[in-house]
């Protein structure tokens, strides 16, 4: 059997292009002479569609899309995800869905069994859990058609009470099939093919598998669909962070391969670029602007997005003070000159010295504190805003994931923006990724790269002086954040207790703050917003 497997952007209740895309494939796939098509998880709807679920109105768009692209399967079957009614009268209205078509018809219909509800995942409040289990019998061959977290329970300790693959094993499958969507983050696709690897291993089967790409909102797809034998051996790997589809004849004599190989900052490089792209694609916005500082953060943040969007549809306004330093302008200049950008330079001192006029009787005799200091993120913070009302802009958000774990942003200022770039990278990944676009000539100016880092709000200042060495810095917020780990613990780990206490302290009391910001583009397994729940109002730690 000829089996193909279609990796496509789906755009979340864009039901009309979701469905073209796929038609498209199942003819492309019957030109080519194959038997099955194989689509994503929820590929009709787009992952993850949350609340909308709870609309009949989407659910019935999702399953006339179904009815719609079965009329085109004749001569060749697909499976396609989608999310479907339980009219059962008991448990959650709604299944997660497999669909198997031939001849113009519904022949299977496959409910997944395991429902992950943690980090970015809340399945279980929309879905009910599968409790039937069968096998599909097509073109001679007995399939065990899965669904994503349905292969997943199979560490040492498995998360869940039930296996799937161990209640369809003596149906006596012969090939598995699994269709999902797993997000990226930059250790996933070796994470998610050790999964398959054990799958294979442990049940003696061959196994097909089709994943999402592309970005929905702060979710990044980065595809990496494949087949492997029964060995737990590679034999075909689609491509990452494109659209792809492959035959795969079952039959057929397949060489092993290697998995495609590249570096952590390749992956969060290439990951950033589609999501800034596909967030402006998706909304219908082409112009992107962001304030440009001569630091490396928003460098980095420019490069990634006229790589995204092209070097026409990106906008700088440098918005220098009396504590800018002329090399900070310089560089700024620099880098805009070296990307081809229209840039803007609109000094604030003299609008700085009208909010402090007009405050003068109120902080009159009082010392230059943070209150300064906020004011000129905060008017910075207008004119990037003033823009993006009058042309139509989305502003891109500088702020990394060190500053914005430790609350060092100015709501409403530096920390305003429609997207986040690098809000999940720290900043060490920061200078890892300026390095990384300079591989081969200087775009970032390297003045941007090897100075101090400094906030430029009052004179000398540096980050340094109220922040630990982002060295050490990052790696207790990692311990703390991705790894979960308390302060006991990072301290045994050869961390001053001070610093960690201090740390940690900071992280909790300025969650307020991160309720507050853009979607933030995640690229780590543990990044803030949708996947890190944690209370405003707590003591812990604070």
């Amino acid at each position: 059997m000829k089996i193909a497997l279609a990796q496509l952007n789906y755009h979340i209740g864009n039901f009309d292009a979701n469905e073209a895309k796929i038609i498209d494939c199942i003819a492309k796939a019957k030109a080519e002479n194959a038997d099955l098509v194989v689509f994503s998880e929820l590929s009709i709807s787009g992952y993850p569609p949350r609340d909308f679920l709870e609309f009949d109105d989407f659910i019935n768009k999702c399953e006339q899309s179904v009815m719609q692209i079965a009329q085109y399967c004749n001569g060749i079957a697909a499976i396609v995800g989608a999310p479907r009614s339980n009219n059962s009268g008991k448990g959650k209205r709604l299944y997660n869905t497999a669909w198997f078509i031939a001849d113009g018809e519904i022949k299977n219909l496959i409910n997944k069994t395991l429902l992950p509800t943690y980090d970015i995942f809340d399945e279980y409040r929309y879905f009910e859990p599968n409790n039937q289990f069968e096998i599909i019998e097509y073109k001679g061959k007995r399939i065990a058609l899965t669904i994503c977290e349905d292969l997943w329970n199979v560490d040492d300790v498995p998360m869940y009470s039930i296996n799937p693959m161990d209640e369809l094993l003596p149906y006596e499958p012969e090939l598995i099939i699994n269709i999902a969507a797993s997000p990226f983050h930059y250790k996933q696709a070796k994470i998610r093919q050790e999964v398959l690897r054990k799958n294979a291993l442990k049940y003696n089967l061959p196994i097909y598998y089709v994943n999402h790409i592309g970005a929905q909102t702060e979710l990044l797809f980065d595809g990496g669909s494949l087949a492997m034998n029964n060995k737990g051996e590679l034999i075909e790997e689609l491509k990452y962070f494109e659209e792809d589809f492959r035959i795969i004849d079952t039959e057929g004599e397949h060489s092993v391969i290697q998995q495609q190989s590249s570096t952590k900052i390749q992956l969060i490089n290439d990951a950033l670029i589609m999501g800034v792209r596909n967030y402006f694609e998706k909304l219908g916005f082409k112009k992107a602007i962001l304030g440009l500082s001569g630091g490396i953060d928003s460098a980095v943040t420019l490069v990634l997005a006229v790589e995204a969007l092209g070097k026409e549809n990106v906008e700088a306004i440098l918005l220098p003070s009396q504590y800018s330093s002329d090399h900070s302008i310089k560089d700024a200049e620099d880098l805009a000159n070296n990307l081809g950008i229209k840039a803007h330079i609109i000094p604030i001192k003299s609008t700085y010295q009208s909010f402090e006029k007009t405050l003068e009787p109120y902080f009159s005799g009082l010392p230059f504190n943070i209150a300064e200091e906020n004011l000129q993120a905060r008017i910075r913070g207008v004119i990037l805003m003033g823009f993006c009302n009058k042309f139509g802009h989305i502003l891109l958000n500088t702020s990394n994931k060190s500053e914005a774990a430790v609350g060092y942003g100015t709501l409403y200022g530096d920390m305003n923006g429609g997207l986040s770039v690098l809000g999940d990278v720290y900043k060490t990944e920061v200078f890892e990724l300026a390095n990384y676009i300079n591989r081969q000539e200087e775009i970032i100016p390297i003045n941007s790269i090897i100075k101090p880092p400094s906030a430029e709000l009052r004179p000398d200042q540096k980050d340094s002086d109220s922040l630990p060495d982002y060295d050490i810095l990052d790696t207790i917020l990692f311990e703390y954040i991705e790894n979960r780990k308390g302060p006991n613990e990072i301290v045994e780990m050869g961390y001053e207790k001070a610093i960690v206490d201090r740390i940690l302290k900071m992280v909790n009391t300025n969650e307020h703050k991160r309720y507050q910001t853009p979607p933030i583009l995640r690229i780590s397994s543990k990044a803030f917003g949708m996947g890190r729940r944690i209370p405003i109002v707590a003591k812990y730690l604070t």
